[in-house]
Protein backbone atom coordinates (compact mmCIF):
# COMPACT_ATOMS: atom_id res chain seq x y z
CA UNK A 1 0.00 0.00 0.00
CA UNK A 2 1.52 3.44 -0.82
CA UNK A 3 2.07 5.82 2.23
CA UNK A 4 -0.25 7.73 3.77
CA UNK A 5 -0.81 11.37 1.78
CA UNK A 6 0.82 14.09 2.59
CA UNK A 7 -0.88 17.56 3.97
CA UNK A 8 0.37 21.18 3.50
CA UNK A 9 -0.04 22.69 7.13
CA UNK A 10 -1.39 25.78 5.43
CA UNK A 11 -5.06 26.08 6.62
CA UNK A 12 -6.34 27.36 3.16
CA UNK A 13 -4.50 24.50 0.82
CA UNK A 14 -4.97 20.95 1.03
CA UNK A 15 -3.16 18.22 -1.13
CA UNK A 16 -2.81 15.09 -1.71
CA UNK A 17 -0.45 12.50 -3.77
CA UNK A 18 2.12 9.70 -3.84
CA UNK A 19 4.97 9.97 -5.50
CA UNK A 20 5.92 6.81 -7.89
CA UNK A 21 9.24 5.60 -8.01
CA UNK A 22 10.90 5.70 -11.48
CA UNK A 23 9.69 3.22 -14.21
CA UNK A 24 11.47 -0.66 -14.25
CA UNK A 25 12.50 -1.58 -17.33
CA UNK A 26 12.49 -5.20 -16.95
CA UNK A 27 14.95 -6.87 -13.98
CA UNK A 28 18.43 -5.72 -14.76
CA UNK A 29 20.77 -6.30 -11.64
CA UNK A 30 23.46 -3.52 -11.02
CA UNK A 31 26.89 -4.65 -12.19
CA UNK A 32 28.13 -3.70 -9.20
CA UNK A 33 25.69 -4.36 -6.14
CA UNK A 34 23.34 -6.65 -7.30
CA UNK A 35 19.92 -4.12 -7.13
CA UNK A 36 17.64 -4.24 -9.68
CA UNK A 37 18.42 -0.98 -12.28
CA UNK A 38 15.31 1.81 -12.73
CA UNK A 39 15.18 3.93 -15.62
CA UNK A 40 16.01 7.34 -15.05
CA UNK A 41 14.32 9.76 -17.43
CA UNK A 42 17.31 12.21 -16.56
CA UNK A 43 19.88 10.15 -17.30
CA UNK A 44 18.01 8.28 -19.93
CA UNK A 45 18.94 5.32 -19.32
CA UNK A 46 19.43 2.28 -16.61
CA UNK A 47 20.44 3.91 -13.41
CA UNK A 48 21.13 2.20 -9.91
CA UNK A 49 18.56 3.63 -7.32
CA UNK A 50 21.35 2.32 -4.02
CA UNK A 51 24.69 3.26 -5.80
CA UNK A 52 24.02 5.57 -8.29
CA UNK A 53 25.73 3.17 -11.27
CA UNK A 54 24.54 3.63 -14.92
CA UNK A 55 23.91 1.67 -17.78
CA UNK A 56 23.47 2.74 -20.86
CA UNK A 57 20.27 1.60 -22.49
CA UNK A 58 21.13 0.80 -26.06
CA UNK A 59 19.39 -0.33 -29.37
CA UNK A 60 19.73 -4.16 -28.51
CA UNK A 61 18.21 -3.63 -25.29
CA UNK A 62 15.27 -1.49 -26.99
CA UNK A 63 14.98 -4.21 -29.37
CA UNK A 64 14.24 -6.92 -26.63
CA UNK A 65 11.18 -4.72 -25.48
CA UNK A 66 9.15 -5.76 -28.96
CA UNK A 67 8.54 -4.84 -32.36
CA UNK A 68 8.23 -1.35 -34.25
CA UNK A 69 5.90 0.94 -33.46
CA UNK A 70 3.12 0.08 -36.46
CA UNK A 71 0.33 1.91 -37.77
CA UNK A 72 -3.14 0.14 -37.39
CA UNK A 73 -5.44 0.80 -39.87
CA UNK A 74 -8.71 2.55 -38.59
CA UNK A 75 -11.31 0.95 -40.83
CA UNK A 76 -10.40 -2.91 -39.44
CA UNK A 77 -10.33 -1.74 -36.05
CA UNK A 78 -14.20 0.21 -36.20
CA UNK A 79 -14.83 -3.00 -38.04
CA UNK A 80 -13.33 -5.42 -35.58
CA UNK A 81 -13.72 -3.94 -31.84
CA UNK A 82 -12.75 -7.15 -30.19
CA UNK A 83 -9.30 -6.81 -31.68
CA UNK A 84 -6.01 -5.90 -30.24
CA UNK A 85 -7.55 -5.72 -26.96
CA UNK A 86 -6.28 -7.00 -23.38
CA UNK A 87 -3.63 -5.75 -20.95
CA UNK A 88 -2.38 -9.47 -19.55
CA UNK A 89 -4.18 -10.78 -16.02
CA UNK A 90 -1.71 -9.05 -13.49
CA UNK A 91 -3.48 -5.42 -14.40
CA UNK A 92 -5.30 -4.03 -11.32
CA UNK A 93 -7.99 -1.17 -12.45
CA UNK A 94 -9.65 1.00 -10.14
CA UNK A 95 -11.85 4.22 -10.69
CA UNK A 96 -12.58 7.85 -8.88
CA UNK A 97 -16.18 8.35 -7.62
CA UNK A 98 -15.09 12.17 -7.85
CA UNK A 99 -13.23 12.60 -11.55
CA UNK A 100 -14.65 9.35 -13.23
CA UNK A 101 -10.88 8.66 -13.72
CA UNK A 102 -9.79 4.99 -14.57
CA UNK A 103 -6.30 4.05 -13.30
CA UNK A 104 -4.36 0.81 -14.04
CA UNK A 105 -1.60 -0.43 -12.35
CA UNK A 106 0.57 -3.56 -13.88
CA UNK A 107 2.67 -3.90 -10.94
CA UNK A 108 0.31 -5.18 -8.24
CA UNK A 109 0.11 -1.48 -6.77
CA UNK A 110 -2.75 0.17 -4.99
CA UNK A 111 -3.64 3.55 -4.66
CA UNK A 112 -5.52 5.13 -1.17
CA UNK A 113 -6.68 8.10 -2.77
CA UNK A 114 -7.18 9.15 -6.85
CA UNK A 115 -3.95 10.34 -8.61
CA UNK A 116 -5.79 12.80 -10.42
CA UNK A 117 -7.96 14.85 -7.79
CA UNK A 118 -7.35 13.56 -4.65
CA UNK A 119 -10.49 12.19 -3.69
CA UNK A 120 -10.28 8.87 -1.36
CA UNK A 121 -13.44 7.67 -3.06
CA UNK A 122 -12.13 4.94 -5.44
CA UNK A 123 -13.13 1.94 -6.41
CA UNK A 124 -12.58 -1.28 -7.99
CA UNK A 125 -12.85 -1.11 -12.01
CA UNK A 126 -14.01 -3.67 -13.77
CA UNK A 127 -15.75 -3.73 -17.63
CA UNK A 128 -16.85 -6.31 -20.07
CA UNK A 129 -15.21 -4.95 -22.71
CA UNK A 130 -11.81 -4.60 -22.69
CA UNK A 131 -9.40 -1.92 -23.36
CA UNK A 132 -7.17 -1.81 -26.34
CA UNK A 133 -3.76 -2.31 -25.36
CA UNK A 134 -1.45 0.38 -26.40
CA UNK A 135 0.83 -0.07 -29.41
CA UNK A 136 3.52 2.53 -28.32
CA UNK A 137 4.71 4.99 -25.59
CA UNK A 138 7.05 7.86 -25.02
CA UNK A 139 8.78 7.11 -22.08
CA UNK A 140 9.64 10.15 -19.29
CA UNK A 141 12.77 12.13 -20.33
CA UNK A 142 12.25 14.96 -17.77
CA UNK A 143 13.38 14.16 -13.99
CA UNK A 144 10.78 14.52 -11.30
CA UNK A 145 13.68 16.93 -9.96
CA UNK A 146 13.90 19.04 -12.92
CA UNK A 147 9.94 19.55 -13.52
CA UNK A 148 9.68 20.57 -9.69
CA UNK A 149 12.61 23.58 -10.22
CA UNK A 150 10.22 24.50 -13.56
CA UNK A 151 7.08 24.33 -11.52
CA UNK A 152 8.44 26.22 -8.24
CA UNK A 153 8.93 29.42 -11.17
CA UNK A 154 6.08 28.76 -13.09
CA UNK A 155 4.17 29.65 -9.56
CA UNK A 156 6.95 32.55 -8.78
CA UNK A 157 5.24 33.93 -11.92
CA UNK A 158 1.84 34.24 -10.97
CA UNK A 159 1.56 37.75 -9.79
CA UNK A 160 -1.74 37.65 -8.35
CA UNK A 161 -1.94 33.88 -6.83
CA UNK A 162 -2.65 34.32 -3.22
CA UNK A 163 0.57 34.82 -0.86
CA UNK A 164 -0.55 30.93 0.74
CA UNK A 165 -0.47 29.67 -2.19
CA UNK A 166 2.83 30.42 -3.18
CA UNK A 167 4.30 29.54 0.54
CA UNK A 168 2.66 26.19 0.16
CA UNK A 169 4.96 23.30 -0.50
CA UNK A 170 2.49 22.09 -3.82
CA UNK A 171 5.64 20.28 -5.43
CA UNK A 172 5.33 17.55 -2.68
CA UNK A 173 2.32 16.08 -4.38
CA UNK A 174 4.03 15.52 -7.93
CA UNK A 175 3.09 12.63 -9.80
CA UNK A 176 4.26 11.00 -12.82
CA UNK A 177 1.08 9.79 -15.18
CA UNK A 178 1.24 7.81 -18.11
CA UNK A 179 -1.99 9.59 -20.12
CA UNK A 180 -3.60 7.60 -22.91
CA UNK A 181 -3.67 9.21 -26.17
CA UNK A 182 -4.75 8.62 -29.71
CA UNK A 183 -2.70 9.49 -32.96
CA UNK A 184 -4.34 9.33 -36.47
CA UNK A 185 -2.52 9.63 -39.97
CA UNK A 186 -4.73 10.34 -43.78
CA UNK A 187 -3.98 11.65 -46.66
CA UNK A 188 -6.77 14.56 -47.94
CA UNK A 189 -7.19 15.22 -51.45
CA UNK A 190 -9.63 18.25 -51.45
CA UNK A 191 -11.39 20.62 -54.03
CA UNK A 192 -12.94 23.87 -53.17
CA UNK A 193 -14.20 26.87 -54.81
CA UNK A 194 -14.58 30.44 -53.32
CA UNK A 195 -15.93 34.40 -54.18
CA UNK A 196 -12.76 36.12 -54.11
CA UNK A 197 -12.61 39.73 -52.71
CA UNK A 198 -10.65 42.27 -53.73
CA UNK A 199 -10.28 45.89 -52.51
CA UNK A 200 -10.44 48.96 -54.20
CA UNK A 201 -10.92 52.84 -53.23
CA UNK A 202 -12.75 55.29 -54.63
CA UNK A 203 -13.44 59.12 -53.37
CA UNK A 204 -15.86 60.71 -51.93
CA UNK A 205 -17.10 64.02 -51.58
CA UNK A 206 -18.92 64.89 -48.22
CA UNK A 207 -19.82 67.79 -45.67
CA UNK A 208 -18.98 67.75 -42.05
CA UNK A 209 -20.19 68.72 -38.89
CA UNK A 210 -19.33 72.23 -39.56
CA UNK A 211 -20.74 72.60 -43.39
CA UNK A 212 -17.28 72.33 -44.63
CA UNK A 213 -16.59 70.25 -47.90
CA UNK A 214 -14.46 67.30 -46.98
CA UNK A 215 -12.96 64.23 -48.93
CA UNK A 216 -12.49 60.58 -47.96
CA UNK A 217 -11.50 57.33 -49.15
CA UNK A 218 -14.03 54.44 -49.38
CA UNK A 219 -13.06 50.72 -49.51
CA UNK A 220 -15.60 48.63 -51.96
CA UNK A 221 -14.87 45.03 -52.97
CA UNK A 222 -14.86 43.08 -56.14
CA UNK A 223 -15.92 39.81 -56.32
CA UNK A 224 -14.10 37.05 -58.62
CA UNK A 225 -14.69 33.09 -58.88
CA UNK A 226 -11.71 31.30 -57.81
CA UNK A 227 -11.43 27.36 -57.34
CA UNK A 228 -8.41 25.43 -56.84
CA UNK A 229 -7.15 21.80 -55.26
CA UNK A 230 -5.25 21.31 -51.77
CA UNK A 231 -3.26 17.35 -51.07
CA UNK A 232 -2.38 17.05 -47.81
CA UNK A 233 -1.11 14.52 -44.88
CA UNK A 234 -1.96 14.87 -41.59
CA UNK A 235 0.70 12.80 -39.70
CA UNK A 236 0.24 11.70 -35.98
CA UNK A 237 -2.63 14.31 -35.39
CA UNK A 238 -3.39 13.47 -31.30
CA UNK A 239 -6.75 13.30 -29.48
CA UNK A 240 -6.62 12.86 -26.00
CA UNK A 241 -8.27 9.98 -24.01
CA UNK A 242 -7.98 11.33 -20.91
CA UNK A 243 -10.83 12.35 -18.28
CA UNK A 244 -8.25 12.49 -15.55
CA UNK A 245 -6.41 16.16 -16.99
CA UNK A 246 -8.08 19.08 -18.65
CA UNK A 247 -8.15 19.11 -22.18
CA UNK A 248 -7.34 22.71 -22.56
CA UNK A 249 -4.20 22.22 -20.24
CA UNK A 250 -3.06 19.21 -22.31
CA UNK A 251 -3.56 21.48 -25.63
CA UNK A 252 -1.30 23.70 -23.82
CA UNK A 253 1.42 21.28 -23.05
CA UNK A 254 1.48 19.48 -26.69
CA UNK A 255 3.16 18.66 -28.80
CA UNK A 256 4.45 15.19 -27.99
CA UNK A 257 7.58 13.53 -30.28
CA UNK A 258 5.01 11.08 -31.41
CA UNK A 259 6.93 10.76 -34.93
CA UNK A 260 10.13 10.24 -33.94
CA UNK A 261 11.33 9.20 -30.54
CA UNK A 262 8.03 6.67 -29.51
CA UNK A 263 8.88 3.23 -28.22
CA UNK A 264 7.36 0.25 -28.88
CA UNK A 265 4.56 -0.60 -25.45
CA UNK A 266 5.66 -3.02 -23.07
CA UNK A 267 4.74 -2.89 -19.57
CA UNK A 268 8.19 -3.02 -18.39
CA UNK A 269 8.32 0.93 -18.75
CA UNK A 270 5.05 1.81 -17.19
CA UNK A 271 6.14 -0.17 -13.33
CA UNK A 272 6.01 2.27 -10.87
CA UNK A 273 3.85 4.56 -12.37
CA UNK A 274 0.03 5.33 -12.92
CA UNK A 275 -1.47 4.64 -16.29
CA UNK A 276 -5.01 6.13 -17.02
CA UNK A 277 -7.57 3.85 -19.07
CA UNK A 278 -8.28 5.60 -22.22
CA UNK A 279 -12.44 6.64 -21.54
CA UNK A 280 -12.63 8.02 -24.94
CA UNK A 281 -12.88 5.55 -27.13
CA UNK A 282 -11.49 4.57 -30.82
CA UNK A 283 -14.39 5.66 -32.02
CA UNK A 284 -14.97 8.61 -30.38
CA UNK A 285 -11.71 10.03 -30.89
CA UNK A 286 -12.01 8.70 -34.63
CA UNK A 287 -14.90 11.56 -35.09
CA UNK A 288 -12.88 14.09 -32.98
CA UNK A 289 -9.77 13.65 -35.30
CA UNK A 290 -12.36 13.81 -38.57
CA UNK A 291 -13.88 17.22 -36.96
CA UNK A 292 -10.05 18.76 -36.14
CA UNK A 293 -9.14 17.36 -39.82
CA UNK A 294 -12.07 19.04 -41.51
CA UNK A 295 -11.45 22.46 -39.79
CA UNK A 296 -7.71 22.23 -40.28
CA UNK A 297 -8.65 21.47 -44.62
CA UNK A 298 -11.08 24.49 -44.38
CA UNK A 299 -8.74 26.81 -43.02
CA UNK A 300 -5.73 25.35 -45.78
CA UNK A 301 -7.61 26.25 -48.27
CA UNK A 302 -9.03 29.47 -47.04
CA UNK A 303 -5.31 30.36 -47.31
CA UNK A 304 -5.13 29.24 -50.90
CA UNK A 305 -7.79 31.98 -51.49
CA UNK A 306 -6.81 34.87 -53.44
CA UNK A 307 -7.65 38.45 -53.19
CA UNK A 308 -8.11 40.40 -49.94
CA UNK A 309 -11.08 38.35 -48.53
CA UNK A 310 -13.40 35.23 -49.36
CA UNK A 311 -16.67 34.45 -49.13
CA UNK A 312 -18.95 31.41 -49.89
CA UNK A 313 -15.88 28.91 -49.36
CA UNK A 314 -17.27 25.30 -50.40
CA UNK A 315 -14.78 22.40 -49.59
CA UNK A 316 -15.06 18.70 -50.79
CA UNK A 317 -12.71 16.23 -48.99
CA UNK A 318 -11.81 12.62 -49.82
CA UNK A 319 -9.79 10.93 -46.95
CA UNK A 320 -7.82 8.23 -47.35
CA UNK A 321 -5.56 5.83 -45.67
CA UNK A 322 -6.58 6.47 -42.19
CA UNK A 323 -4.36 4.50 -39.50
CA UNK A 324 -4.07 4.89 -35.20
CA UNK A 325 -2.03 4.24 -32.72
CA UNK A 326 -2.66 4.31 -29.29
CA UNK A 327 -0.20 5.24 -27.01
CA UNK A 328 1.02 6.81 -23.90
CA UNK A 329 2.05 9.76 -22.89
CA UNK A 330 4.41 10.92 -20.11
CA UNK A 331 2.93 13.65 -17.90
CA UNK A 332 3.84 15.16 -14.58
CA UNK A 333 0.93 16.49 -12.73
CA UNK A 334 0.08 18.40 -9.06
CA UNK A 335 -3.14 18.45 -8.07
CA UNK A 336 -4.22 20.58 -4.94
CA UNK A 337 -7.11 21.82 -3.37
CA UNK A 338 -7.59 26.31 -2.47
CA UNK A 339 -10.48 27.31 -0.87
CA UNK A 340 -13.28 24.74 -2.33
CA UNK A 341 -11.98 24.67 -5.67
CA UNK A 342 -9.79 21.76 -7.71
CA UNK A 343 -6.65 22.84 -9.42
CA UNK A 344 -4.07 21.38 -11.63
CA UNK A 345 -0.88 22.11 -13.11
CA UNK A 346 0.46 19.43 -15.76
CA UNK A 347 3.96 19.42 -17.24
CA UNK A 348 5.05 17.48 -20.71
CA UNK A 349 7.56 14.96 -19.23
CA UNK A 350 9.31 14.72 -22.58
CA UNK A 351 9.65 18.67 -23.22
CA UNK A 352 9.16 20.41 -20.09
CA UNK A 353 6.29 22.35 -21.04
CA UNK A 354 4.32 23.81 -18.18
CA UNK A 355 0.42 24.77 -18.06
CA UNK A 356 -2.12 25.53 -14.85
CA UNK A 357 -4.66 26.98 -13.48
CA UNK A 358 -4.60 28.90 -9.92
CA UNK A 359 -6.48 31.07 -7.54
CA UNK A 360 -6.39 34.75 -7.83
CA UNK A 361 -6.47 37.09 -4.84
CA UNK A 362 -8.69 39.60 -4.90
CA UNK A 363 -6.94 41.93 -2.53
CA UNK A 364 -3.76 42.13 -4.62
CA UNK A 365 -6.31 42.61 -7.62
CA UNK A 366 -7.96 45.98 -6.71
CA UNK A 367 -4.88 46.88 -5.20
CA UNK A 368 -3.88 46.52 -9.35
CA UNK A 369 -6.46 48.20 -10.05
CA UNK A 370 -6.72 50.93 -7.69
CA UNK A 371 -2.84 51.92 -8.33
CA UNK A 372 -3.49 51.90 -11.67
CA UNK A 373 -6.25 54.58 -10.95
CA UNK A 374 -3.62 56.59 -9.20
CA UNK A 375 -1.52 56.62 -11.89
CA UNK A 376 -4.17 57.58 -14.52
CA UNK A 377 -5.26 60.35 -12.43
CA UNK A 378 -1.51 61.55 -11.88
CA UNK A 379 -0.74 61.59 -15.37
CA UNK A 380 -4.24 63.37 -16.39
CA UNK A 381 -2.89 65.78 -13.73
CA UNK A 382 0.32 66.24 -15.18
CA UNK A 383 -0.97 66.74 -18.54
CA UNK A 384 -3.51 70.08 -17.43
Amino acid sequence: MPPEPSRSPDAGYSAVAETPRPALVGKHPCPECGANLEWSPKAQSLQCPYCGTLVPWNDAQREELGSAVVEQDLMVALQNPEAGRGWGQQRREVQCQNCRAISVFVDGRTAQRCDFCGSPAIVAHEERNDAITPQSILPFKISDGQIRDRIRQWYGSRWFAPNKLKNAALTDTLKGLYLPYWTFDAHVQAVWQAEAGFYYYTTENYRDANGNSQTRQVRHVRWEYASGQLAHFFDDALVPGTVGVQPKLLRKIEPFPTTTDLQPYTPEFVRGWTVERYQVDLGQAAQINMQEMESTVEQLCASQVPGDTYRNLRVQCQYQGRTFKHTLMPVWLVGYTYGSKNYQIVANGYTGQIAGEQPYSWVKIMLAVVFALVIGVLLLTAVR
